[in-house]
Protein backbone atom coordinates (compact mmCIF):
# COMPACT_ATOMS: atom_id res chain seq x y z
CA UNK A 1 0.00 0.00 0.00
CA UNK A 2 2.95 2.75 0.92
CA UNK A 3 3.99 2.44 -3.04
CA UNK A 4 0.36 3.23 -3.75
CA UNK A 5 0.29 5.97 -1.25
CA UNK A 6 3.11 7.14 -2.52
CA UNK A 7 2.20 7.47 -6.30
CA UNK A 8 -1.05 9.45 -5.08
CA UNK A 9 1.65 12.06 -4.45
CA UNK A 10 1.07 11.74 -0.39
CA UNK A 11 3.81 13.26 1.59
CA UNK A 12 6.17 10.49 3.23
CA UNK A 13 5.41 11.79 6.73
CA UNK A 14 1.62 11.63 6.48
CA UNK A 15 2.25 7.82 5.08
CA UNK A 16 4.16 7.21 7.86
CA UNK A 17 1.20 8.29 10.10
CA UNK A 18 -1.39 6.61 8.71
CA UNK A 19 0.96 3.27 9.01
CA UNK A 20 1.30 4.10 12.93
CA UNK A 21 -2.37 4.69 13.09
CA UNK A 22 -2.93 1.05 11.57
CA UNK A 23 -0.79 -0.72 13.25
CA UNK A 24 -1.92 0.71 16.49
CA UNK A 25 -5.65 0.33 15.95
CA UNK A 26 -4.80 -3.10 14.72
CA UNK A 27 -4.03 -3.93 18.32
CA UNK A 28 -7.50 -3.15 19.90
CA UNK A 29 -9.40 -4.68 16.59
CA UNK A 30 -7.99 -7.44 15.65
CA UNK A 31 -9.63 -9.39 18.99
CA UNK A 32 -12.75 -9.32 17.31
CA UNK A 33 -12.06 -11.73 14.01
CA UNK A 34 -9.99 -13.91 16.50
CA UNK A 35 -12.86 -14.73 19.62
CA UNK A 36 -15.33 -14.64 16.90
CA UNK A 37 -14.18 -16.06 14.18
CA UNK A 38 -11.01 -18.34 15.24
CA UNK A 39 -8.88 -16.07 12.52
CA UNK A 40 -5.81 -15.38 14.71
CA UNK A 41 -2.70 -13.30 13.91
CA UNK A 42 0.44 -13.52 15.58
CA UNK A 43 -0.26 -11.02 18.59
CA UNK A 44 -3.96 -12.37 19.67
CA UNK A 45 -3.57 -16.46 18.41
CA UNK A 46 -3.57 -17.14 22.81
CA UNK A 47 -5.99 -14.69 23.59
CA UNK A 48 -8.49 -16.95 21.53
CA UNK A 49 -8.26 -19.94 24.43
CA UNK A 50 -9.96 -18.14 27.19
CA UNK A 51 -12.18 -15.20 24.60
CA UNK A 52 -13.73 -18.71 23.04
CA UNK A 53 -14.93 -19.61 26.69
CA UNK A 54 -16.45 -16.73 27.12
CA UNK A 55 -18.07 -16.28 23.89
CA UNK A 56 -18.95 -20.30 24.53
CA UNK A 57 -20.75 -18.94 27.65
CA UNK A 58 -22.62 -16.07 25.72
CA UNK A 59 -20.40 -13.64 26.51
CA UNK A 60 -18.57 -12.35 23.26
CA UNK A 61 -19.03 -9.24 23.92
CA UNK A 62 -17.05 -9.05 27.32
CA UNK A 63 -14.67 -10.89 25.71
CA UNK A 64 -13.90 -7.58 23.49
CA UNK A 65 -15.01 -5.34 26.23
CA UNK A 66 -11.74 -6.85 28.48
CA UNK A 67 -8.98 -7.25 25.41
CA UNK A 68 -10.10 -2.87 24.40
CA UNK A 69 -9.58 -2.19 28.36
CA UNK A 70 -6.11 -3.96 28.36
CA UNK A 71 -5.34 -2.22 25.51
CA UNK A 72 -6.32 1.29 26.39
CA UNK A 73 -4.52 0.70 29.57
CA UNK A 74 -1.24 -0.23 27.95
CA UNK A 75 -1.70 3.21 25.76
CA UNK A 76 -1.79 5.26 29.42
CA UNK A 77 0.63 2.56 30.70
CA UNK A 78 3.16 3.32 28.08
CA UNK A 79 2.84 7.51 28.16
CA UNK A 80 3.55 6.95 32.16
CA UNK A 81 6.74 5.64 31.49
CA UNK A 82 8.14 5.95 27.74
CA UNK A 83 10.89 8.31 28.83
CA UNK A 84 12.54 6.41 31.63
CA UNK A 85 12.09 2.93 29.71
CA UNK A 86 13.77 4.93 26.71
CA UNK A 87 16.62 6.19 28.79
CA UNK A 88 17.09 3.00 30.22
CA UNK A 89 17.52 0.84 27.47
CA UNK A 90 19.03 2.61 24.79
CA UNK A 91 22.14 2.49 27.95
CA UNK A 92 21.60 -1.54 28.39
CA UNK A 93 20.40 -2.48 24.38
CA UNK A 94 24.21 -3.65 23.64
CA UNK A 95 23.74 -5.92 26.96
CA UNK A 96 20.42 -7.22 25.64
CA UNK A 97 21.76 -7.98 22.42
CA UNK A 98 24.55 -9.95 23.63
CA UNK A 99 22.17 -12.02 25.41
CA UNK A 100 18.79 -12.57 23.42
CA UNK A 101 19.38 -15.99 22.76
CA UNK A 102 19.41 -17.11 27.02
CA UNK A 103 16.24 -14.57 27.80
CA UNK A 104 14.10 -16.91 24.97
CA UNK A 105 15.63 -20.08 26.27
CA UNK A 106 15.48 -19.42 29.77
CA UNK A 107 11.35 -18.25 28.48
CA UNK A 108 10.63 -22.07 26.97
CA UNK A 109 12.00 -23.40 29.87
CA UNK A 110 9.33 -21.39 32.24
CA UNK A 111 6.91 -21.88 29.45
CA UNK A 112 7.49 -26.08 30.00
CA UNK A 113 8.01 -25.97 33.85
CA UNK A 114 4.87 -24.40 34.78
CA UNK A 115 2.97 -26.91 32.62
CA UNK A 116 0.66 -28.99 35.03
CA UNK A 117 -2.07 -30.08 32.53
CA UNK A 118 -5.68 -30.83 33.77
CA UNK A 119 -6.11 -31.21 37.12
CA UNK A 120 -7.31 -34.91 37.84
CA UNK A 121 -8.50 -35.83 41.55
CA UNK A 122 -6.49 -39.01 42.32
CA UNK A 123 -4.00 -38.90 39.92
CA UNK A 124 -0.92 -39.17 41.48
CA UNK A 125 1.81 -36.28 42.49
CA UNK A 126 3.96 -36.97 39.51
CA UNK A 127 1.47 -36.82 36.82
CA UNK A 128 2.73 -32.82 36.41
CA UNK A 129 5.64 -34.52 34.85
CA UNK A 130 3.57 -36.34 32.01
CA UNK A 131 2.18 -33.25 30.88
CA UNK A 132 5.54 -31.05 31.22
CA UNK A 133 6.61 -34.35 28.43
CA UNK A 134 3.71 -33.29 26.33
CA UNK A 135 4.26 -29.32 26.16
CA UNK A 136 7.64 -30.65 25.54
CA UNK A 137 6.91 -32.61 22.44
CA UNK A 138 4.11 -29.90 21.20
CA UNK A 139 7.07 -26.87 21.64
CA UNK A 140 9.84 -28.92 20.17
CA UNK A 141 7.21 -30.21 17.21
CA UNK A 142 5.93 -27.18 16.21
CA UNK A 143 9.52 -25.49 16.20
CA UNK A 144 10.39 -28.19 13.47
CA UNK A 145 7.50 -27.31 11.06
CA UNK A 146 8.36 -23.67 11.64
CA UNK A 147 12.19 -24.46 11.10
CA UNK A 148 10.72 -26.21 8.04
CA UNK A 149 8.61 -23.70 6.90
CA UNK A 150 11.06 -20.73 7.43
CA UNK A 151 13.84 -22.72 5.56
CA UNK A 152 11.47 -23.40 2.63
CA UNK A 153 9.24 -19.80 2.08
CA UNK A 154 10.91 -19.34 -0.87
CA UNK A 155 8.78 -21.94 -1.95
CA UNK A 156 5.70 -19.92 -1.76
CA UNK A 157 4.27 -18.85 -5.10
CA UNK A 158 1.04 -16.76 -4.36
CA UNK A 159 -1.78 -16.76 -7.07
CA UNK A 160 -2.57 -12.91 -5.69
CA UNK A 161 0.43 -10.74 -5.59
CA UNK A 162 -0.24 -8.03 -2.09
CA UNK A 163 3.29 -7.04 -1.40
CA UNK A 164 5.52 -9.76 0.65
CA UNK A 165 4.17 -13.52 1.22
CA UNK A 166 4.29 -14.29 4.73
CA UNK A 167 4.49 -17.86 5.57
CA UNK A 168 3.24 -17.24 9.11
CA UNK A 169 -0.02 -16.98 7.60
CA UNK A 170 -0.47 -20.95 6.73
CA UNK A 171 1.58 -21.47 10.25
CA UNK A 172 -0.55 -19.51 12.67
CA UNK A 173 -4.07 -19.82 10.87
CA UNK A 174 -3.35 -23.58 10.94
CA UNK A 175 -1.92 -23.83 14.19
CA UNK A 176 -4.29 -21.45 16.24
CA UNK A 177 -7.47 -21.12 13.82
CA UNK A 178 -8.53 -23.73 11.11
CA UNK A 179 -7.06 -26.20 14.82
CA UNK A 180 -10.10 -24.83 17.09
CA UNK A 181 -12.59 -24.93 13.54
CA UNK A 182 -11.81 -28.44 13.08
CA UNK A 183 -12.79 -29.38 16.88
CA UNK A 184 -15.66 -27.41 16.98
CA UNK A 185 -16.79 -29.30 13.94
CA UNK A 186 -16.31 -32.51 15.36
CA UNK A 187 -18.02 -31.67 18.97
CA UNK A 188 -21.23 -30.09 17.33
CA UNK A 189 -20.34 -26.78 19.11
CA UNK A 190 -22.98 -23.90 19.00
CA UNK A 191 -22.32 -20.37 19.78
CA UNK A 192 -25.35 -19.84 22.33
CA UNK A 193 -27.38 -16.61 22.57
CA UNK A 194 -25.20 -14.13 23.79
CA UNK A 195 -26.08 -11.38 26.32
CA UNK A 196 -26.62 -8.15 25.11
CA UNK A 197 -24.68 -5.70 27.09
CA UNK A 198 -21.72 -7.28 29.33
CA UNK A 199 -20.73 -5.63 32.39
CA UNK A 200 -17.78 -7.60 33.92
CA UNK A 201 -17.38 -7.91 37.34
CA UNK A 202 -13.55 -7.88 37.86
CA UNK A 203 -11.78 -6.45 40.66
CA UNK A 204 -9.55 -3.01 40.00
CA UNK A 205 -6.63 -4.53 41.48
CA UNK A 206 -6.92 -7.46 39.04
CA UNK A 207 -7.55 -4.82 36.07
CA UNK A 208 -4.68 -2.81 37.26
CA UNK A 209 -2.13 -5.81 37.46
CA UNK A 210 -3.11 -7.96 33.76
CA UNK A 211 -2.59 -3.75 32.53
CA UNK A 212 0.76 -3.57 34.03
CA UNK A 213 2.08 -7.38 33.28
CA UNK A 214 0.89 -7.12 29.69
CA UNK A 215 2.32 -3.69 29.24
CA UNK A 216 5.46 -4.92 30.88
CA UNK A 217 5.99 -7.59 28.68
CA UNK A 218 5.21 -5.63 25.78
CA UNK A 219 7.44 -3.11 26.35
CA UNK A 220 10.27 -5.31 26.96
CA UNK A 221 10.22 -7.75 24.10
CA UNK A 222 9.99 -4.21 21.40
CA UNK A 223 13.71 -3.67 22.04
CA UNK A 224 14.59 -7.16 21.58
CA UNK A 225 16.01 -8.17 17.63
CA UNK A 226 13.67 -10.62 16.03
CA UNK A 227 11.40 -11.27 18.27
CA UNK A 228 7.57 -9.96 18.09
CA UNK A 229 5.13 -9.61 20.46
CA UNK A 230 4.11 -12.96 20.23
CA UNK A 231 6.80 -13.68 23.02
CA UNK A 232 5.50 -10.77 24.93
CA UNK A 233 1.99 -12.95 25.27
CA UNK A 234 4.05 -16.01 26.32
CA UNK A 235 5.68 -13.52 29.23
CA UNK A 236 2.55 -12.24 30.11
CA UNK A 237 0.68 -15.83 30.22
CA UNK A 238 3.44 -16.67 32.76
CA UNK A 239 2.84 -13.87 34.65
CA UNK A 240 -0.77 -14.29 35.26
CA UNK A 241 -2.01 -17.77 34.78
CA UNK A 242 -5.30 -18.24 33.71
CA UNK A 243 -6.08 -21.70 34.38
CA UNK A 244 -6.55 -21.24 37.87
CA UNK A 245 -10.73 -19.51 37.32
CA UNK A 246 -12.63 -17.14 35.94
CA UNK A 247 -10.93 -14.00 37.03
CA UNK A 248 -7.89 -15.01 36.27
CA UNK A 249 -8.58 -15.46 32.70
CA UNK A 250 -10.07 -12.70 32.08
CA UNK A 251 -7.07 -10.75 33.91
CA UNK A 252 -4.93 -13.12 31.46
CA UNK A 253 -6.91 -11.66 28.17
CA UNK A 254 -6.23 -8.16 29.82
CA UNK A 255 -2.57 -8.78 29.89
CA UNK A 256 -2.56 -10.05 26.90
CA UNK A 257 -4.06 -7.48 24.94
CA UNK A 258 -1.95 -4.82 26.85
CA UNK A 259 1.64 -6.64 25.77
CA UNK A 260 0.31 -6.17 21.96
CA UNK A 261 -0.57 -2.56 22.26
CA UNK A 262 2.36 -1.74 24.50
CA UNK A 263 4.68 -3.57 22.19
CA UNK A 264 3.14 -1.66 19.42
CA UNK A 265 4.05 1.20 20.66
CA UNK A 266 7.12 1.21 22.20
CA UNK A 267 8.32 0.05 18.77
CA UNK A 268 8.33 3.57 18.25
CA UNK A 269 10.11 4.66 21.22
CA UNK A 270 13.06 1.64 20.14
CA UNK A 271 12.97 3.07 16.49
CA UNK A 272 14.13 6.55 18.10
CA UNK A 273 16.68 5.84 20.86
CA UNK A 274 18.03 3.00 19.32
CA UNK A 275 17.22 3.83 15.65
CA UNK A 276 16.25 0.54 15.12
CA UNK A 277 12.92 -0.73 13.74
CA UNK A 278 11.94 -4.07 15.38
CA UNK A 279 8.21 -4.68 13.30
CA UNK A 280 7.10 -4.26 9.66
CA UNK A 281 5.22 -1.21 11.02
CA UNK A 282 8.82 1.12 12.05
CA UNK A 283 10.83 -0.39 9.55
CA UNK A 284 8.62 1.19 7.13
CA UNK A 285 8.28 4.89 9.05
CA UNK A 286 12.10 4.32 8.85
CA UNK A 287 12.47 3.93 5.10
CA UNK A 288 9.88 7.04 4.81
CA UNK A 289 11.41 9.65 7.10
CA UNK A 290 14.35 8.51 8.35
CA UNK A 291 15.06 8.73 12.01
CA UNK A 292 18.06 10.39 12.22
CA UNK A 293 16.65 13.00 11.54
CA UNK A 294 14.01 13.14 14.03
CA UNK A 295 14.26 15.14 17.02
CA UNK A 296 11.88 14.97 19.96
CA UNK A 297 8.52 17.02 18.46
CA UNK A 298 7.92 14.55 15.85
CA UNK A 299 8.27 11.55 18.44
CA UNK A 300 5.19 13.82 20.17
CA UNK A 301 3.25 14.31 17.44
CA UNK A 302 3.12 10.47 16.94
CA UNK A 303 2.71 9.46 20.63
CA UNK A 304 -0.34 12.64 20.21
CA UNK A 305 -1.23 10.31 17.14
CA UNK A 306 -1.27 7.42 19.29
CA UNK A 307 -3.55 8.48 21.72
CA UNK A 308 -6.45 9.60 19.16
CA UNK A 309 -6.18 6.54 17.12
CA UNK A 310 -6.25 4.70 20.44
CA UNK A 311 -9.47 6.55 22.09
CA UNK A 312 -11.32 6.16 18.67
CA UNK A 313 -10.15 2.47 18.39
CA UNK A 314 -11.59 1.64 21.77
CA UNK A 315 -15.39 2.73 20.94
CA UNK A 316 -14.98 1.22 17.91
CA UNK A 317 -13.82 -2.10 19.07
CA UNK A 318 -16.94 -1.77 22.06
CA UNK A 319 -19.23 -1.28 19.11
CA UNK A 320 -18.43 -4.03 16.75
CA UNK A 321 -18.26 -6.44 19.50
CA UNK A 322 -21.58 -5.86 21.13
CA UNK A 323 -23.51 -5.97 17.74
CA UNK A 324 -21.59 -8.84 15.92
CA UNK A 325 -21.81 -10.87 19.25
CA UNK A 326 -26.05 -10.77 18.91
CA UNK A 327 -25.59 -11.59 15.13
CA UNK A 328 -23.38 -14.46 15.20
CA UNK A 329 -25.43 -16.10 17.85
CA UNK A 330 -28.24 -16.15 14.97
CA UNK A 331 -26.72 -18.00 12.93
CA UNK A 332 -25.53 -21.88 12.41
CA UNK A 333 -22.52 -22.16 14.48
CA UNK A 334 -21.51 -25.17 12.10
CA UNK A 335 -22.37 -23.24 8.99
CA UNK A 336 -20.28 -20.53 10.22
CA UNK A 337 -17.38 -22.60 11.28
CA UNK A 338 -17.31 -24.03 7.74
CA UNK A 339 -17.63 -20.67 6.09
CA UNK A 340 -14.49 -19.78 7.73
CA UNK A 341 -12.31 -23.11 7.45
CA UNK A 342 -13.14 -22.76 3.52
CA UNK A 343 -12.09 -19.03 4.02
CA UNK A 344 -9.22 -19.06 5.46
CA UNK A 345 -8.21 -22.04 3.72
CA UNK A 346 -8.96 -20.04 0.20
CA UNK A 347 -6.92 -16.99 1.84
CA UNK A 348 -3.87 -19.84 2.61
CA UNK A 349 -3.54 -20.76 -0.95
CA UNK A 350 -4.63 -17.05 -2.86
CA UNK A 351 -1.55 -15.38 -0.72
CA UNK A 352 0.86 -18.52 -0.40
CA UNK A 353 0.53 -20.77 -2.99
CA UNK A 354 0.53 -24.86 -2.47
CA UNK A 355 3.49 -24.49 -0.35
CA UNK A 356 1.36 -22.80 2.10
CA UNK A 357 -1.73 -24.73 1.75
CA UNK A 358 1.02 -27.97 2.71
CA UNK A 359 1.66 -25.89 5.78
CA UNK A 360 -1.61 -25.18 6.52
CA UNK A 361 -2.64 -28.44 6.10
CA UNK A 362 0.29 -30.05 8.77
CA UNK A 363 -0.24 -27.11 11.27
CA UNK A 364 -4.14 -27.84 11.54
CA UNK A 365 -3.78 -31.41 13.54
CA UNK A 366 -0.17 -30.05 15.45
CA UNK A 367 -2.56 -27.18 16.97
CA UNK A 368 -5.08 -29.50 18.27
CA UNK A 369 -2.51 -31.53 19.95
CA UNK A 370 -2.82 -29.30 23.11
CA UNK A 371 -6.95 -30.23 23.05
CA UNK A 372 -6.38 -33.58 23.14
CA UNK A 373 -3.23 -33.69 25.72
CA UNK A 374 -5.08 -31.39 27.65
CA UNK A 375 -2.16 -28.63 27.95
CA UNK A 376 -1.99 -24.91 27.05
CA UNK A 377 -1.93 -24.18 23.66
CA UNK A 378 1.04 -22.09 24.36
CA UNK A 379 3.48 -24.33 23.68
CA UNK A 380 2.72 -24.37 19.87
CA UNK A 381 4.34 -20.82 20.09
CA UNK A 382 7.57 -23.25 19.38
CA UNK A 383 7.16 -22.53 16.09
CA UNK A 384 8.52 -19.03 16.58
CA UNK A 385 10.82 -19.21 19.08
CA UNK A 386 12.23 -22.40 18.21
CA UNK A 387 13.72 -20.65 14.97
CA UNK A 388 14.52 -17.52 16.62
CA UNK A 389 16.57 -18.99 19.40
CA UNK A 390 18.61 -21.83 16.74
CA UNK A 391 19.06 -18.13 14.69
CA UNK A 392 20.70 -16.49 17.63
CA UNK A 393 22.60 -18.89 18.54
Amino acid sequence: MTPVLLGLVFAPFYIAVIILSNSVAQTFLDIIPSIFLGAPEADTALAVLPGHQLLMEGRGAEAVRLSAIGSAGAVAAALLIAVPLGFFFMNIYSMIDAYIVWILVFIVVLMIATENGEVVEGQGSLAHLKYKGYALALFLLSGMLGLFAFDNADKMAPLLVLGEPSILLPLLSGLFGASMLVLALMTRSEIPPQQKYCRFTLPGKSIIRGILSGSGAGSFVAWLPGVSSAVGTIIARLLVHEDKGEDSSKEFMISLSAANTANAIFSLIALYTIQRGRSGAMVAINGLINVKEWDISVVILLLVVIVYVSILSYYTTIFLGDRISGVLSKIDYSKLCSGVLIFLTLMVIMFTGWFGLVIFLISTPVGMISSFAKIRKTHAMGVILLPVILYFL
